[in-house]
């Protein structure tokens, strides 16, 4: 079974942004020492499982000519002693970002393994899992059962009833969190949130990704769309994704590392 990875990495990190309220990508987040693409590509790079060979691992950046050589600047050295290939992703969505990169998985490849970058706390036994199941399925997706409420709201926020008439003229920002109505409590009976990395054979993802319409939340979802079976396993709660900057300090509290200012002055950098 030879496995190449890809891990895409072009997304602008907007809605952690927004929340730091700095433009600092989190893939460049501390986590360790290391940064926390760096992190990531680490899984598969230590990684080892029998029957497996392991490589490429393609980490696809940004698309923006400019972007991609600051982006090569930051992570090129690290990454290349890991065995990483880089190359440009997608402008917009992850899905071109993958289908970008799959232009470079080689010809000797079987298998696909897409991992999101800002998901560094997949355990060894979860890859284990996911890889044991890709030798007999060939769709695999791992999940974990969703255990809030679900709701279903408007797709447009009620307006604010304090909203100052002329700041909504000028533009400014309200004054407060969008409101919505809810439309429906969703049953959450069978529901899962996927989780990466999701395996695929290599001529099935081609397949997915050779069709025109390509939007999509992951990449299971194309391989549902033609019709093909998609196998869900069991994944793991602390393979979580860093999605807001809350998001971080649950990976260093997973990964049992502390952050910068916690760390002794030698041990920053």
């Amino acid at each position: 079974m030879y496995v190449a990875v890809i891990i895409p990495a072009a997304g602008a990190s907007a809605r952690y942004a927004a929340a730091l309220g700095s433009p600092r990508s989190k893939l460049d987040e501390d986590l360790g020492g290391r940064p926390v693409l760096h992190r990531t590509v680490e899984l598969f790079a230590n990684y080892d499982h029998p029957g497996l060979t392991l490589n490429p691992i393609i980490v696809a950046g940004p698309a923006d000519p400019d972007a991609f050589a600051e982006f090569k600047l930051r992570h090129g050295d690290k990454l290349a002693i890991l065995g990483v290939t880089l190359c440009p992703g997608g402008r917009t969505h992850r899905f071109e970002t993958v289908h970008e990169a799959l232009a470079h998985v080689p010809d000797r490849v079987t298998h696909v393994a897409i991992h999101d970058a800002a998901r560094p706390c997949a355990s060894p036994e979860l890859l284990n899992r996911v890889f044991d199941a890709a030798l007999k399925h060939p769709a695999v997706v791992p999940g974990v059962p969703v255990s809030s409420t679900l709701k279903r709201v408007a797709a447009e926020p009620l307006p604010d009833e304090d909203e100052d008439p002329i700041a909504a003229i000028l533009g400014a920002e309200s004054k407060g969190p969008p409101q919505f109505a809810v439309e429906q409590t969703l049953p959450r009976d069978r529901v899962y949130e996927a989780q990466t990395p999701q395996v695929f054979e290599i001529g099935l993802l081609r397949r997915a990704y050779a069709q025109p319409d390509l939007r999509s939340t992951d990449d299971a979802e194309l391989v549902e769309r033609l019709g093909e079976a998609v196998v869900l396993m069991e994944g793991e709660p602390g393979n979580l994704k860093i999605t807001h900057p809350t998001d971080l300090k649950i990976a260093r509290a997973v990964l049992g590392v502390r952050g910068p200012a916690e760390r002794a002055t030698h041990k920053r950098f």
